[in-house]
Protein backbone atom coordinates (compact mmCIF):
# COMPACT_ATOMS: atom_id res chain seq x y z
CA UNK A 1 0.00 0.00 0.00
CA UNK A 2 1.12 3.55 -0.70
CA UNK A 3 0.27 5.14 2.63
CA UNK A 4 2.19 8.28 3.42
CA UNK A 5 3.52 8.97 -0.09
CA UNK A 6 2.26 12.38 -1.14
CA UNK A 7 3.91 12.94 -4.50
CA UNK A 8 3.18 11.37 -7.85
CA UNK A 9 5.87 9.08 -9.19
CA UNK A 10 4.75 9.64 -12.81
CA UNK A 11 5.98 6.10 -13.58
CA UNK A 12 9.60 7.26 -13.44
CA UNK A 13 12.51 6.48 -11.20
CA UNK A 14 13.73 9.21 -8.87
CA UNK A 15 16.76 10.17 -10.99
CA UNK A 16 14.63 10.50 -14.12
CA UNK A 17 12.00 12.48 -12.23
CA UNK A 18 14.59 14.91 -10.82
CA UNK A 19 16.12 15.45 -14.26
CA UNK A 20 12.69 15.95 -15.81
CA UNK A 21 11.69 18.56 -13.24
CA UNK A 22 15.06 20.30 -13.63
CA UNK A 23 14.49 20.50 -17.40
CA UNK A 24 10.92 21.74 -16.94
CA UNK A 25 12.09 24.36 -14.44
CA UNK A 26 14.83 25.53 -16.84
CA UNK A 27 12.29 25.83 -19.65
CA UNK A 28 9.92 27.73 -17.38
CA UNK A 29 12.66 30.17 -16.37
CA UNK A 30 13.72 30.68 -19.98
CA UNK A 31 10.32 30.99 -21.66
CA UNK A 32 8.20 31.90 -18.61
CA UNK A 33 5.38 29.77 -20.05
CA UNK A 34 5.42 26.08 -20.99
CA UNK A 35 2.90 23.45 -22.00
CA UNK A 36 3.05 20.01 -20.41
CA UNK A 37 0.74 17.34 -19.04
CA UNK A 38 -1.46 18.25 -16.11
CA UNK A 39 0.09 15.85 -13.53
CA UNK A 40 3.61 17.09 -14.37
CA UNK A 41 2.41 20.69 -14.11
CA UNK A 42 0.83 20.10 -10.71
CA UNK A 43 4.03 18.48 -9.43
CA UNK A 44 6.26 21.20 -10.93
CA UNK A 45 4.39 24.04 -9.23
CA UNK A 46 5.56 23.50 -5.61
CA UNK A 47 9.07 22.59 -6.77
CA UNK A 48 9.38 25.86 -8.68
CA UNK A 49 7.87 27.88 -5.82
CA UNK A 50 10.61 26.54 -3.52
CA UNK A 51 13.28 27.39 -6.09
CA UNK A 52 12.18 31.03 -6.27
CA UNK A 53 11.98 31.23 -2.49
CA UNK A 54 15.52 29.88 -2.29
CA UNK A 55 16.68 32.41 -4.91
CA UNK A 56 15.22 35.25 -2.80
CA UNK A 57 17.85 34.48 -0.13
CA UNK A 58 20.50 35.79 -2.52
CA UNK A 59 23.35 34.04 -0.71
CA UNK A 60 26.19 32.12 -2.27
CA UNK A 61 24.90 28.93 -0.65
CA UNK A 62 21.46 29.44 -2.23
CA UNK A 63 23.07 30.06 -5.63
CA UNK A 64 25.05 26.84 -5.36
CA UNK A 65 21.96 24.87 -4.36
CA UNK A 66 20.07 26.26 -7.38
CA UNK A 67 22.97 25.38 -9.69
CA UNK A 68 23.04 21.84 -8.30
CA UNK A 69 19.34 21.41 -9.08
CA UNK A 70 19.01 23.30 -12.38
CA UNK A 71 22.51 22.56 -13.79
CA UNK A 72 22.41 25.77 -15.87
CA UNK A 73 24.18 28.84 -14.54
CA UNK A 74 22.54 31.20 -17.03
CA UNK A 75 19.08 30.22 -15.81
CA UNK A 76 20.18 30.57 -12.18
CA UNK A 77 21.49 34.05 -12.99
CA UNK A 78 18.18 35.02 -14.61
CA UNK A 79 16.30 33.65 -11.63
CA UNK A 80 18.44 35.45 -9.04
CA UNK A 81 18.36 38.80 -10.85
CA UNK A 82 15.23 39.21 -12.96
CA UNK A 83 12.70 36.95 -11.25
CA UNK A 84 13.68 37.84 -7.68
CA UNK A 85 13.27 41.56 -8.43
CA UNK A 86 9.91 40.89 -10.06
CA UNK A 87 8.56 38.92 -7.09
CA UNK A 88 10.21 40.71 -4.15
CA UNK A 89 6.84 41.98 -2.80
CA UNK A 90 5.04 38.69 -3.36
CA UNK A 91 4.93 36.10 -0.57
CA UNK A 92 4.21 33.10 -2.77
CA UNK A 93 2.09 32.01 -5.69
CA UNK A 94 4.67 32.65 -8.40
CA UNK A 95 3.34 29.96 -10.74
CA UNK A 96 -0.06 29.56 -12.38
CA UNK A 97 -1.34 26.24 -13.80
CA UNK A 98 -4.07 26.50 -16.43
CA UNK A 99 -5.82 23.52 -17.96
CA UNK A 100 -5.38 23.37 -21.73
CA UNK A 101 -7.61 20.58 -23.00
CA UNK A 102 -6.41 17.16 -24.10
CA UNK A 103 -3.51 16.00 -26.27
CA UNK A 104 -4.53 14.76 -29.69
CA UNK A 105 -2.65 11.44 -29.78
CA UNK A 106 -3.39 9.85 -26.41
CA UNK A 107 -6.00 12.21 -24.92
CA UNK A 108 -3.71 13.11 -22.01
CA UNK A 109 -4.86 16.18 -20.05
CA UNK A 110 -2.61 19.13 -20.90
CA UNK A 111 -1.81 22.25 -18.89
CA UNK A 112 -0.01 25.54 -19.36
CA UNK A 113 2.39 26.47 -16.58
CA UNK A 114 3.26 30.15 -16.51
CA UNK A 115 4.84 32.62 -14.19
CA UNK A 116 2.54 35.22 -12.68
CA UNK A 117 3.36 38.69 -14.07
CA UNK A 118 5.42 37.06 -16.80
CA UNK A 119 7.29 38.79 -19.60
CA UNK A 120 5.24 38.06 -22.72
CA UNK A 121 8.25 38.55 -25.02
CA UNK A 122 10.25 35.81 -23.26
CA UNK A 123 8.20 32.97 -24.75
CA UNK A 124 10.00 31.28 -27.61
CA UNK A 125 13.16 33.29 -27.10
CA UNK A 126 16.50 31.64 -26.56
CA UNK A 127 19.52 33.35 -25.14
CA UNK A 128 23.13 33.38 -26.22
CA UNK A 129 24.89 32.59 -29.47
CA UNK A 130 22.13 30.36 -30.82
CA UNK A 131 19.87 33.35 -31.38
CA UNK A 132 22.64 35.25 -33.17
CA UNK A 133 23.29 32.32 -35.50
CA UNK A 134 19.57 31.97 -36.26
CA UNK A 135 19.36 35.70 -37.00
CA UNK A 136 22.30 35.41 -39.41
CA UNK A 137 20.61 32.48 -41.17
CA UNK A 138 17.35 34.44 -41.48
CA UNK A 139 19.19 37.43 -42.96
CA UNK A 140 20.88 35.17 -45.51
CA UNK A 141 17.50 33.68 -46.48
CA UNK A 142 16.04 37.17 -46.92
CA UNK A 143 18.92 38.12 -49.22
CA UNK A 144 18.30 35.00 -51.32
CA UNK A 145 14.59 35.74 -51.61
CA UNK A 146 15.25 39.33 -52.72
CA UNK A 147 17.81 38.21 -55.33
CA UNK A 148 16.65 38.44 -58.98
CA UNK A 149 14.72 35.41 -60.14
CA UNK A 150 16.14 33.03 -62.72
CA UNK A 151 14.94 33.28 -66.29
CA UNK A 152 11.58 31.79 -67.05
CA UNK A 153 11.50 28.27 -68.42
CA UNK A 154 11.02 28.23 -72.18
CA UNK A 155 8.38 26.21 -73.97
CA UNK A 156 11.00 23.85 -75.43
CA UNK A 157 12.32 23.02 -71.95
CA UNK A 158 8.77 22.34 -70.73
CA UNK A 159 8.09 19.99 -73.65
CA UNK A 160 11.33 18.07 -72.97
CA UNK A 161 10.40 17.69 -69.30
CA UNK A 162 6.94 16.38 -70.25
CA UNK A 163 8.43 13.82 -72.68
CA UNK A 164 10.84 12.54 -70.03
CA UNK A 165 8.07 12.14 -67.44
CA UNK A 166 5.75 10.44 -69.94
CA UNK A 167 8.51 7.94 -70.89
CA UNK A 168 9.13 7.19 -67.20
CA UNK A 169 5.45 6.55 -66.53
CA UNK A 170 5.21 4.33 -69.64
CA UNK A 171 8.15 2.24 -68.39
CA UNK A 172 6.62 1.81 -64.94
CA UNK A 173 3.32 0.75 -66.51
CA UNK A 174 5.13 -1.89 -68.61
CA UNK A 175 6.93 -3.21 -65.52
CA UNK A 176 3.67 -3.35 -63.56
CA UNK A 177 1.93 -5.30 -66.32
CA UNK A 178 4.80 -7.77 -66.48
CA UNK A 179 4.69 -8.29 -62.71
CA UNK A 180 0.93 -8.75 -62.67
CA UNK A 181 0.97 -11.36 -65.43
CA UNK A 182 2.42 -14.02 -63.15
CA UNK A 183 5.53 -16.04 -63.91
CA UNK A 184 5.11 -17.64 -67.36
Amino acid sequence: MRHGFKKRTLNKKIAHRRAMFANLANALIKHEQIKTTLPKAKELSPIFEKLITKAEDGTLHARRQLISFLRDEAMVEKMMTTLVKRYEKRNGGYVRVLKAGFRFGDCAPMAIVELVDRDVNAKGQDSGKIVEVEADVEKAEEKKSTAPKAEKVTKVQKEKAQKVTSKATAKTQVVRRANMGGGS
